[in-house]
């Protein structure tokens, strides 16, 4: 038998809308600057570190897109990476000879400048950047892993009490124009903090009910995933066989009389 999360019983919309207050809530808590632009290097304050020059075909293809792009403005970049691809394999090997000297000279360059750079770089902000790099490693792994669960069909897991009453006061009192979600927000926090136990309960009863049913499919999928090889996916704790039962004492007595 499948177990599914059964809607709320005040409606699947109430269910749709936890869906949307869960990133939003989340967007709205989080305070911490995104440097999408910005080099490792950058957000500890230094300069960019020396960039490694163009590789010979990529000289040729900067040098060669835009006189394409004159000949045939609506070719697509794919288009024009194709017939550059091809063009290359056939390239004037004095062209390609030019472009092989230009890019060792910048090499030497590149190396001398690198050289210099990170000879001035301290212990502390090698430490950082490297800590920097490997939680951008950790956090793609995460996102593969988060990809991999949701295509393998993973149950998901029921809204806590507190997102299910933030999902009803959207429908009970929406956040208003001259309202941001963060001040709107901040409301409905407030006023569930001002709920008695008994009002409260109402959430705390649908969301242990849906956490019941929760558990039931995690268990049968996860099941299902160990025989099919998807280790990977399965939480760490179920993994760890359980400790076998200690022998009564009774019974240990008797083994020592025999």
């Amino acid at each position: 038998m499948i177990y599914t999360t059964t809607l709320l019983s005040r409606g699947s919309l109430i269910g749709s809308l936890i869906s949307k207050v869960r990133p939003l809530a989340a967007a709205s808590i989080s305070n911490s600057s995104v440097h999408q632009s910005k080099t490792l290097e950058e957000q500890v304050g230094l300069p960019p570190r020396p960039k490694k020059p163009l590789t010979p075909y990529f000289r040729f293809m900067r040098e060669m897109r835009p006189k394409l792009l004159a000949n045939d403005p609506k070719k697509s970049a794919i288009e024009i990476v194709q017939e550059l691809s091809k063009r290359w394999v056939d390239v004037d090997p004095k062209l390609k000879e030019r472009l092989q000297t230009e890019y060792k000279k910048d090499q030497e360059t590149y190396m001398e400048l690198r050289t210099k750079y990170e000879s001035k770089l301290t212990d502390e902000q090698r430490a950082e950047i490297k800590q920097m790099k490997q939680d951008i490693s950790d956090a793609k792994e995460r996102k593969q892993l988060r990809k991999r669960v949701k295509e393998l069909g993973r149950p998901k897991k029921p809204a806590s009490a507190f997102l299910r009453f933030v999902a009803s006061e959207r429908l009970n009192s929406p956040q208003t124009s001259q309202q941001t979600y963060r001040e709107w927000h901040q409301k409905a926090t407030a006023k569930w903090t001002r709920l008695s136990d008994e009002e409260k309960n109402v959430y705390l009863q649908e969301s242990r009910k849906e956490l019941d049913h929760y558990k039931k499919a995690i268990s049968i999928w996860e099941e299902k995933m160990i025989r099919l090889g998807h280790i990977d996916v399965v939480r760490s704790g179920i993994l760890i066989d359980p400790p076998e039962p200690k022998a009564r004492k009774s019974q240990s007595i008797k083994e020592k009389l025999v």
